[in-house]
């Protein structure tokens, strides 16, 4: 074995986007792309002899030959040590479990989270830093500096290490361990929650059906679902990770899951159903003939958390990203504690977790969590909800339904328009920007508008400042139209619009969503001119 360096050069659009480096596999598989990032990773990071790396990925086509990339390059620049998943196999959440349990410097993961799978899907990379999260703005674009003016990179010529096999190997210097992917992350789980009343919850006949969209999340499920709690067998669908996903896309929605919906929407339906996404820091929950958004998800496990063992002294604060829903808000200000509105990106909670300022945090894009660990996460997620049927006895829509009645009810929808021209979304929002000044106080017909803006965040720990986060225009009754280009698409761009009407009457917080944002959906058209700047009629997604 040797080290080599090889002569490169920039390759242009290696610019992280709000989780990471994501681009089709065919452009990862150019010569030389995946080398330069990771090299321009590891030169930001500095001299990391002795230190312990962790990587991993969610098992989608190309993961296990990045791997093999990576942990060359891991050897050839130093590191001590790298904890590698059971078949380069990781969830999102267990890389950041794994750092933090095992004092790890930092670590890789190797996903294009929600988006499809196989040779013509997509792919990613991220870093993740020492408390286990996402690398803030500063590294990303440190690591983004370095990739426009790359020159070579180091690489051992070693051969393929066997990631099917647990233990230990070496590159060159460096220690190599194929851990057990599962293991530290269920140990974890089990300090959470009170896995006996789940047991016992099963025990009794309850019936449960999660969907792991043939994802990484599905041996996690069938190990801690159906062996440590005593499902029974075939309670975990779709529970083996596959490169393409089965080809379908591996976004827990309704549109997307549509399976689990068809299972909860029957008359014997089980008495809950939940279901993850590629890399498992996703999360759905659904009741029967009921769906739960992640915002009233959120909120409610909020306002019931000290059920779970994890919470029983309480909630330091809520965060939220700024398109979720102001349920969660509600809660807060009925416990006392503080809340918070981040721009969209787990990254933007992590000082806030690292700095004890929060306990829960949540995206509307099926993304919850806590500081546990500093990503998001699916199955944590659908075992606090478990622990919270095992602690009420109550069904899914009885906790939702009680929750309306004590709090009110925000009537909350996302509507995607996916894969749209770049050009014309990037001038629906530079002409609404133009027009925020104008919308003050407008009375646009049901609404008046209380202030519009494009959301800028100071993080109250360090101070650094986001800008350009998202078009908010908020009516004097509390309604929002929220406006926001995606980062996580590899393709085009998409256009997210929220919609947020709150309803305090509980005789009328059964109607149908889209029925009751009606009037906001119509005005969000009436006020971005959406199908003249995209040419779309209709949402690609609505959820």
């Amino acid at each position: 074995m040797s080290i080599q360096t090889i002569t490169t050069q920039p390759i242009s659009g290696q610019r992280p986007g709000t989780s990471g480096l994501r681009k089709k596999v065919t452009v990862f598989q150019q010569a030389g792309y995946l080398e330069n990032f990771v090299q321009s990773v590891f030169v930001t990071l500095g001299d990391v002899a002795g230190k312990t790396l962790v990587v991993g990925g969610d098992g989608r086509y190309h993961n296990r030959e990045a791997i093999q990339v990576i942990l060359r390059m891991a050897a050839a620049h130093g590191y001590a040590k790298v904890l590698v998943g059971q078949g380069g196999v990781l969830s999102t959440p267990a890389v950041s479990c794994v750092i933090r349990k095992h004092g790890a410097a930092g670590g890789i993961v190797l996903s294009a989270s929600h988006n499809p799978g196989g040779p013509d899907g997509d792919f990613g990379i991220k870093y993740n830093i020492a408390n286990g999260g996402p690398a803030p703005e500063s590294i990303t674009e440190a690591i983004y500096a370095r990739t426009e003016a790359i020159t070579e990179y180091r690489i051992s010529d070693a051969p393929a290490v066997d990631l099917n096999v647990l233990g230990t190997s070496h590159i060159e210097q460096t220690e190599i361990v194929v851990i057990d992917s599962v293991a530290d992350y269920a140990e974890l789980m089990q300090q959470l929650f009170d896995f006996d009343a789940i047991r016992k919850l099963f025990g009794g006949g309850f019936r449960m059906c999660f969907d792991g969209m043939s994802a990484v999340s599905g041996p996690y499920a069938k190990a801690i679902i159906e062996g440590m709690l005593g499902a029974p067998a075939g309670t975990v669908i779709n529970g083996e990770p596959l490169e393409d996903f089965g080809g379908l896309h591996p976004d827990p929605n309704p549109v997307n899951a549509a399976q689990l919906i068809e299972i909860m929407a029957a008359d014997d339906a089980p008495d809950f159903g939940a279901a993850s996404d590629g890399d498992g820091d996703r999360n759905m929950i659904v009741g029967r003939k009921f769906d739960v958004t992640p915002s009233d998800s959120l909120a409610v496990l909020a306002a019931n958390a000290t059920v779970a063992p994890g919470y029983r002294a309480g909630l330091k604060g809520i965060a939220r990203s700024m398109p979720t829903s102001q349920a969660s808000d509600r809660v807060a200000a009925a416990l006392g504690i503080p809340s918070f509105e981040t721009p969209t990106g787990w990254k933007f909670f992590g000082n806030l977790l690292d700095a004890g300022q929060a306990t829960l945090c949540g995206e509307e894009s099926y993304g919850t969590g806590s500081d546990h660990i500093r990503e998001k996460d699916g199955l944590w997620a659908v075992l606090f909800w478990l622990n919270l049927l095992a602690a009420t006895g109550k069904s899914v829509e009885e906790l939702v339904s009680e929750h309306w009645a004590r709090f009110g009810r925000n009537y909350y929808s996302r509507h995607d328009y996916e894969a749209v021209e770049t050009k014309g979304a990037n001038e629906l929002m530079d002409s609404l920007r133009i027009k925020l000044a104008t919308l003050q106080g407008a009375d646009l017909g049901a609404y008046v508008v209380d202030f519009a803006d494009d959301f800028e965040y100071t993080d109250p720990i360090d101070g650094s400042v986001s800008k350009k986060q998202g078009i908010r225009i908020v009516m004097t009754n509390g309604s929002r139209i929220v406006f926001r280009l995606s980062g996580t698409g590899t393709e085009g761009a998409t256009l997210r619009v929220y919609l947020e009407r709150y309803e305090a009457d509980p005789e009328l917080h059964h109607l149908p969503t889209q029925q009751a944002l009606s009037a906001l959906i119509l005005l969000a058209e009436q006020v971005a001119g959406i199908e003249g700047w995209t040419g779309r009629a209709r949402p690609t997604v609505t959820t």
